[in-house]
């Protein structure tokens, strides 16, 4: 992915950037900018963009807010979507760090650039050195944030303070004391947007590594007459602990550790090559006297380059099931490799995991890929 990512931003990507700005100011040379800004060589992709954040800070005015004024009056339209957007946003990455290097000593002019940029691309790199800055004065933008019309405004606000944000520096301010985040994600706890919610999820669920004890008690209060959606954002908040099989979080999803169940499964094969795939089965009989929830996952102890083994629990179902019910879940996991997992030889364990309960399964030999194959 990130090779991919690399190679869309191409001298076309700083083409367009020159030709947006040129709409704007219209005696920049835009041949120029070019040459300069799209010498790449084996540049990844975040110093490609830097680069070209460094050219436009070179032609841009000199005058940090009016040099902001410009790159929103260069955006192309705003987002319709969340989704399938390919590589075409990416563009925008140069003017994220622009704002994030040079915006710091003009905050109003900052929060207004980051406020467009999100509803292109995304603001949540940029909003980050701010809030380390200017804390206070960032929460009440996101406060304010929190009730934008626009989703992509909404979940900037989660997803900009998340802790263990996947490609950014992790955020310090909070670390002792995420407090004041937990009110903002209680604004968008129920927010009409999914794209919202699902931020609210992942931000919880990043905050259970350093925070468990606080998170609990905040998904305790948030379970009380808690709609579908909030359901499901809460189990998503909790995965990382359902699958330690931490009682408190099963709890609050209704569920037991010490719930008695008949659990079976199988396994599609015993022996794979390396891009294969394993259909993983699981059946759960409930031997309750009363109706009883089971959260069902599967664990894949996945061999390492140096012969030890590490899970990685894979999500099936939560059921409530009666007296003597019964359930049938399957799961494909591939073996396919991938950038964000390498696959070795060995022989991997397969368990069911029932309410945080281990159930052997048995285990599946995984040799080398064909040659000519992954």
């Amino acid at each position: 992915m990130a090779d991919a990512l690399k190679d869309g931003f191409n001298r076309d990507t700083v083409q367009r950037i020159a030709d947006e700005l040129r709409a704007v100011l219209p005696d920049l040379d835009t041949a120029g900018f070019v040459r300069r800004a799209a010498r790449f060589g084996d540049r990844g992709l975040t110093d490609r963009a830097r680069l070209v954040s460094a050219v436009m800070r070179e032609v841009l005015p000199s005058h940090v807010p009016d040099a902001l004024d410009v790159i929103v009056r260069s955006f192309g339209p705003p987002l319709d979507r969340t989704e399938d957007l390919g590589f075409t946003v990416f563009r925008y990455l140069p003017h994220a760090y622009f704002i994030a290097e040079h915006g710091l000593d003009h905050l109003e002019d900052s929060v207004a650039a980051m406020h467009a940029l999100t509803q292109r691309f995304t603001g949540e790199f940029t909003v980050r050195p701010f809030l380390e800055r200017h804390t206070a004065a960032m929460l009440s933008v996101l406060d304010r944030w929190s009730v934008d019309p626009s989703e992509h405004v909404r979940r900037l606000v989660s997803e900009g303070t998340r802790p263990r944000l996947p490609w950014a520096a992790r955020l310090s301010v909070f670390d002792a004391d995420p407090t004041p985040v937990f009110a903002l994600l209680e604004r968008l706890r129920d927010d009409p947007s999914e794209y919202v919610r699902r931020s609210v999820a992942n931000h919880l669920n990043d905050l259970t590594k350093s925070h468990a004890d606080a998170v609990l008690a905040l998904a305790a209060r948030w379970s009380v007459d808690a709609p579908e959606t909030r359901r499901k954002l809460l189990a998503h908040a909790l995965r990382t602990l359902v699958k330690q099989g931490e009682a408190r979080a099963l709890a609050v999803l209704g569920a037991r550790t010490d719930a008695r169940a008949k659990v079976t499964g199988t396994l599609s094969a015993k022996s794979l090559r390396i891009g294969e795939t394993l259909r993983v089965t699981v059946t759960v009989t409930s031997l309750e006297a009363v109706a009883a929830r089971f959260v069902i996952d599967a664990a894949v102890h996945f061999v390492k380059s140096d012969g030890s083994a590490r899970p990685k629990v894979f999500k099936l179902r939560a059921e409530t099931l009666g007296p003597g019910e019964t359930v049938t879940v399957a799961r494909t996991v591939s073996f396919r490799q991938h950038t964000t997992r390498t696959h070795h030889p060995g022989v991997h364990r397969v368990e069911a995991l029932v309410n945080g309960q281990g159930t052997e399964l048995g285990a599946v030999d995984l040799r080398p890929a064909v040659k000519g194959r992954d």
